[in-house]
């Protein structure tokens, strides 16, 4: 029956399945293995590309052809495989430029078509590499401030990236949330995977220009009209470097031709300046700084000031409060929240509409409070009961210290200041 099996499979498939059991073999039995990123393609398995990369809005060509060699190579050798180094990338994707890549690569990111899930590190603490994560679609937010800790503030930091089209998708995305949070809409909130592609598909499919996934349709437009501005200012500098490069060859040949030769020591220097990332640190009643939740992390921080700038200052920590309340409920028997952004924006709605009141955080403030009074209390109880040094015990300290100056001194082989205290005599 096995040979019966056997002989309907191609031998290019046993063949694989040999080299996948090989390979993964000599993966297990390697203790600690040489640096090596690792990549996971989560979704289903496509014979060929998706549309919705080569109709994606943003991407531009070179995005698109390095997603397409990363899924090779995901392809190549089973759903977990090493990631391709720029080399690989280089070569198969016909890109020179290293910085090239790299731009690609903080892009796919940036739109959620590749996530950065983890880094490995050896037994000693050595990078060993990263753990990305590759998708047949832009994942959702929620799912990538789950798999990637450090998003939201990658994001913040992209925005003064070193190339043009890094700050500007990285600009998009987040004015794309920004633009959510002011609609009053959940980001956060649960998506059925259809109706994510359904309204990919109206938007790619007509000339008018809609939602995609991350990006809304401002936010989709202003990215266009920065990338027209950018290649505009790049062939701008292109024609303006031509007519100077013209200029200059023509008066080296005047130069050479008068038999003059000169040098030019005039040096010009560029200057570029990002926009620096907004932070959002809102502050509290009296510009207090909040006092966040323990359970949020980094990326729901960031999230959270968002929908809690729009706020009054005063109605802030309270939202906090009454989540740090129900966090603690749980541990009472209340049911767990699984989704802490969408439970806080449901609280900033109530407070917008008038409808939120206290509970839960009650507790919570009197407790901050209490622990405040005590911090203060002992604070002033320490600078109340802290001895004063007498000058009979700074002399004492002051000629110790200069018994060690001349031994260091000594031991330096420099001269040792025999002379009085240097100490300016009072009249």
């Amino acid at each position: 029956m096995m040979d019966e099996q056997t002989g309907v499979i191609r031998p290019e498939t046993l063949a694989l399945d040999k080299l996948i059991k090989a390979t993964i073999d000599r993966v297990e039995a390697s203790r600690d293995g040489g640096a090596a990123d690792t990549v996971l393609f989560l979704g289903n398995r496509h014979q060929s590309f998706p549309t919705a990369v080569i109709r994606d809005p943003v991407l531009e060509p070179v995005d698109k052809l390095v997603w397409m060699v990363i899924m090779l190579a995901v392809r190549e050798t089973g759903a977990n495989a090493a990631f391709p180094s720029y080399e690989t990338i280089s070569r198969l994707a016909n890109v020179s430029s290293r910085s090239t890549i790299a731009r690609a690569i903080a892009i796919l990111r940036a739109s959620r078509w590749l996530t950065l899930c983890g880094r490995m590190r050896k037994a000693s603490g050595r990078f060993r590499g990263n753990v990305y994560a590759l998708h047949d679609e832009p994942l959702p937010l929620a799912d990538v401030i789950h798999l990637d800790g450090d998003y939201m503030a990658f994001l913040n930091k992209a925005v003064s990236h070193g190339h043009a089209r890094v700050r500007t998708v990285a600009k998009g995305v987040l004015a794309s949330i920004d633009e959510d949070v002011r609609g009053g809409r959940d980001v956060c909130a649960l998506e059925h995977p259809i109706e994510r592609r359904l309204q990919s598909a109206v938007s790619t499919g007509n000339e008018r220009v809609r939602r995609f996934f991350s990006f809304t349709r401002d936010a989709i437009q202003q990215i266009r009209q920065d990338s027209m501005g950018n290649s505009q200012a790049r062939d701008h500098r292109d024609q303006n470097s031509n007519s100077v490069e013209t200029r200059v060859q023509k008066s080296n040949a005047h130069k050479s031709n008068s038999g003059c030769s000169s040098s030019n020591n005039k040096k010009t220097t560029t200057t570029t300046s990002g926009e620096d990332a907004s932070k959002f640190m809102h502050a509290g009643e009296h510009d207090e700084p909040l006092v966040y939740p323990r359970r949020l992390g980094e990326n729901q921080r960031d999230i959270a000031n968002r929908y809690l700038s729009k706020l009054a200052p005063a109605d802030r920590q309270p939202i906090l409060d009454e989540l740090e309340g129900r966090f603690q409920a749980e541990q009472k028997g209340m049911k767990p929240v699984y989704d802490e952004i969408s439970f806080l924006f449901r609280l900033c709605e109530r407070m917008k509409s008038g409808e939120f009141v206290p509970n839960l955080g009650i507790k919570v403030r009197d407790a901050r409070h209490a622990r405040e009074i005590q911090r203060q209390q002992v604070a002033c109880h320490d600078t109340a009961t802290e001895p004063k040094e007498t000058e009979e015990q700074r002399q004492k300290r002051m000629a110790l210290a200069k018994v060690r100056m001349d031994e260091m001194r000594k031991a330096l082989g420099m001269p040792i200041d025999k002379g009085p205290s240097s100490e300016p005599n009072e009249t």
